[in-house]
C-alpha cells in the first residue's frame, strides 16, 4: 500500500466539484491527503445563470470561461491535482448537444472506463467518490455517465488482465456516492422559516426520492464550510451570488443546521463501521492498511 493516503472525486462538470464534496475533499487536503479531481466534461452546454456574466463576450468563449472558473475553484477546495478525461458536455436528453458525437454520453464505455483506469493506475487513489445510480432528482446523461464508469473502473483497475496497456493495476479500497440528503434539505427549509425568509425550497425538492436511509457515512465540515461557499462563487457563470438556493441563509445558520456532507458507502474491501452506525471518515479501515 502506498504510504500516502488518497482521494480522488470523478464529477461530470466544472462546478460539481464545488457543490457536492468541496468541503469534505477541504478536510482531507489540509490533512495532507492527495486530492485528485478527475473532471469529465468541459461544461460547454451549460447555460449562464448569473446575470451578471451574461454578455457575448462571455457566451462566444463559455468552454475556455468555464476552465478558468474550474481552476480557481480547484485552488479553493485544495485538489492536488486535476484532471481532464477530455469529453464534450452531452447537455441534456434530446438537445443538440446530446447527439454530439464527441460528447461524453455518445463515448464507447470501454473507452471513457479505460480512461478513468488509467487516471486511477496512475494517482493509486484509496478512495474514490462519485455518483450513485439512482439520479431520478437530477438526470442529467452526464451524471449517469459518472456513475457507469466509476462503478466498472473501480475493480477494473485492479484487475491485470484488464486495460494491461494502462499501466500498473492499483485495486482503489473503498467508493462513496456522494448525496444531498433529505434531512438538510428539510432543516434548511425550516430554518429559512424559523428566520422569517423565503425558503427556495418548494414541493419539487420534496417530491425528490429519499435516499437518507441509505446514507453511512457524514463528514463533519463545520470548519470547512466556507471553502464550498468560495468554490461555488468561482464559478461565476453558474452560480449568481444572489441565490437564495445557495447563499439565503446565514453562514451561521447553516452550519447549525447540517454541519455534514453525506455519503452512500457504495463498495469496501476493508472493515468499516458497524451497521446501524455512521462513518465519520471516509478512510475509515484505510488508514490501519496504510499504516502497516
Amino acid at each position: 500500500m502506498e504510504e500516502r493516503l488518497c482521494l480522488l472525486s470523478v464529477h461530470a462538470h466544472p462546478d460539481d466539484e464545488a457543490s457536492k464534496g468541496a468541503a469534505t475533499v477541504a478536510k482531507y487536503a489540509a490533512e495532507g491527503a492527495k486530492t485528485v479531481l478527475v473532471c469529465c466534461t468541459g461544461g460547454e452546454a451549460g447555460d449562464i445563470l448569473n446575470p451578471a456574466m451574461d454578455s457575448d463576450e462571455v457566451r462566444d468563449r463559455l468552454a475556455e470561461v468555464r476552465m478558468e472558473e474550474l481552476r480557481a475553484s480547484v485552488d479553493v477546495i485544495g485538489f492536488e491535482v486535476l484532471e481532464l478525461l477530455g469529453y464534450r458536455d452531452s447537455g441534456m436528453p434530446d438537445s443538440e448537444h446530446n447527439a454530439h458525437p464527441e460528447c461524453f454520453a455518445q463515448a464507447p464505455l470501454d473507452e471513457a472506463v479505460g480512461k478513468l483506469v488509467a487516471l486511477i493506475r496512475e494517482h493509486r487513489p484509496h478512495v474514490i467518490l462519485t455518483y450513485g445510480d439512482d439520479q431520478r432528482g437530477y438526470p442529467h446523461p452526464d451524471h449517469l455517465r459518472v456513475h457507469d464508469i466509476s462503478v466498472v473502473a473501480f475493480d477494473a483497475a485492479g484487475d491485470p488482465d484488464q486495460y494491461p496497456e494502462l499501466g500498473e493495476p492499483w485495486q482503489p479500497l473503498k467508493m462513496y456516492y456522494s448525496t444531498w440528503s433529505r434531512a438538510r434539505m428539510v432543516g434548511m427549509h425550516e430554518k429559512f422559516l424559523e428566520l422569517g425568509l423565503e425558503s427556495p425550497f418548494d414541493d419539487k425538492w420534496f417530491e425528490r426520492p429519499s435516499q437518507d436511509h441509505l446514507i453511512t457515512t457524514r463528514i463533519d465540515v463545520s470548519e470547512q464550510w466556507d471553502v464550498r461557499t468560495k468554490a461555488l462563487l468561482a464559478h461565476a457563470t453558474q452560480i449568481d451570488p444572489e441565490s437564495k438556493f445557495w447563499f439565503g441563509l446565514p453562514p451561521e445558520a447553516m452550519r447549525e443546521v447540517h454541519p455534514w456532507e453525506d455519503y452512500v458507502l457504495a463498495r469496501s474491501l476493508v472493515d468499516t463501521a458497524e451497521q446501524d452506525a455512521h462513518e465519520d471518515d471516509l478512510f475509515a479501515g484505510v488508514r490501519e492498511r496504510v499504516s502497516r
